[in-house]
C-alpha cells in the first residue's frame, strides 16, 4: 500500500470539502485544481465566491503511529464545534465554516491558522484534526483578488 493511506485520506478530504463547497450559498463554481490547470499541487480545488477566486492545496498528516502500509482507522466521533464566522469571502473563515457547517463524524477539531496564537502574517488555511489523530491541512494558495 506504500503512500496510498496518506494519499486516500486527502483525496477523499478533497472530495468531501469540493462537495461542502458546492452547497455553500454564494458560490458560482468549484473545480479541482486540476481541472483548473494546476498540476503544481495534486489535491485541492478552486472556488469562485463572487467573481473572485480562490485556490485550496490539501495535504495530510498520519496519524501517530499509523504507517502508510496499513489501512486507515475510521474513527468516529462527535462532530467539531464550530461557531460560524459570517464571512462570505472564500477566506479562511469562510472555509473553516464550510468544514465545520457539514458537522462530519470524522472531524474532531477545525483550527485556523490567523488566528492561533504566535501566527504568521501571510499563513492563511486551516488545520482539521480527525478522531483518529491524522491531520488535513487546507492551505490558501492564491486568491484573484491579491488578498
Amino acid at each position: 500500500m506504500s503512500e496510498t493511506t496518506a494519499l486516500l485520506r486527502v483525496a477523499r478530504f478533497t472530495r468531501f470539502a469540493v462537495d461542502c463547497v458546492k452547497n455553500t450559498p454564494g458560490v458560482d463554481r468549484v473545480r479541482t485544481l486540476e481541472e483548473a490547470g494546476d498540476r503544481r499541487h495534486p489535491f485541492g480545488f478552486a472556488v469562485t465566491v463572487g467573481s473572485v477566486e480562490v485556490r485550496w492545496q490539501v495535504t495530510g498528516q498520519l496519524a501517530p503511529g499509523e504507517k502508510h502500509d496499513q489501512p486507515t482507522a475510521d474513527v468516529q466521533g462527535d462532530p467539531a464545534p464550530w461557531v460560524e464566522t459570517g464571512e462570505q469571502d472564500g477566506g479562511e473563515g469562510w472555509m473553516a465554516d464550510v468544514i465545520g457547517r457539514a458537522r462530519s463524524v470524522k472531524v474532531a477539531r477545525i483550527e485556523r491558522w490567523s488566528t492561533r496564537e504566535g501566527a504568521r502574517p501571510g499563513h492563511v488555511g486551516l488545520t482539521v484534526f480527525l478522531h483518529n489523530g491524522a491531520r488535513l491541512f487546507v492551505r490558501l494558495l492564491e486568491r484573484g483578488d491579491g488578498r
